[in-house]
């Protein structure tokens, strides 16, 4: 069974990247082709009589629309793929400890949850940014704060689930929700809170632009982790009725 979970976890995976794509090129390259635009058109006013043009080594190695097309679609798929699979086994281990769920329910409680601690609450103290806004000295810096954030939003979200279990048997399933919940914000919000603050955009940086892109970051990512909670919750659900039927 936990074959058949891992698989259905990859294809739902896949599903949901294939719509996350359509989401993030319908929605977000419009923002990231402005930026990419405003980047070009600063560098060049930079420039202007002060340097040769860049040669053809000097320019990017992947074309633009190939990096909008199938580099985009490419790692989408790889992602919602890894994040399939990851949620498969994530699947095995809660089903039917967080109750008397349909495993429909207990897909879509874990997919949201994901959502909300390796994605959302990340985002919220570290937001993605498009092209032309940050300085490349400090790519590594940034990126290094971002995933470790990450890590520790995932710490202390699973720790968070461990003792609401332990809190529900005692005061009931909502209130052990809620305090788990309550815990886990209290403790990310110090942590936010201490970890350093990153601002690099631009005063001279456009508002919509910014806004449209983080926006459009956002879209795909509720798209991606939304068809993936109910693909795979609709699979998960059937493979276990078949298994009983047969287990019968």
């Amino acid at each position: 069974m936990m074959k058949t979970l891992l698989v259905r976890g990859m294809l739902a995976g896949l599903i949901a990247g294939v719509l996350a794509f359509g989401f993030a090129y319908a929605f977000g390259e419009p923002s990231v082709n402005a930026a990419i635009g405003l980047e070009e058109s600063a560098g060049h006013a930079h420039s202007h009589d002060a340097a040769p043009a860049p040669s053809a080594e000097e320019e990017e190695l992947v074309p633009r629309d190939i990096q909008s097309t199938v580099g985009l679609l490419t790692g989408v798929l790889v992602y919602g793929v890894a994040i399939g699979g990851l949620l498969s086994l994530a699947f095995a281990f809660a089903q039917g400890r967080l109750g008397n769920l349909r495993p429909r329910v207990t897909a879509l409680l874990l997919t949201a949850g994901a959502f909300a601690v390796v994605f959302l609450v990340p985002f919220l103290k570290y937001p993605a940014n498009p092209p032309a806004v940050g300085q490349p000295g400090t790519i590594g810096s940034r990126t290094e704060l971002y995933f470790g954030f990450v890590a520790v939003s995932l710490l202390v979200g699973i720790l968070a689930t461990v003792f609401g279990r332990k809190l529900a048997d005692r005061f009931g399933a909502w209130n052990g929700f809620l305090l788990a919940a309550a815990g886990y914000l209290v403790v990310i919000g110090v942590v936010a809170w201490l970890m350093p603050v990153v601002d690099e955009v631009p005063a001279t940086f456009p508002a919509s632009t910014l806004w449209s892109f983080r926006t459009a970051s956002v879209g795909t990512q509720a798209t991606l982790w939304l068809a993936l909670g109910l693909a795979f919750g609709a699979f998960a659900e059937k493979a276990l009725n078949r298994e009983a039927t047969v287990t019968a």
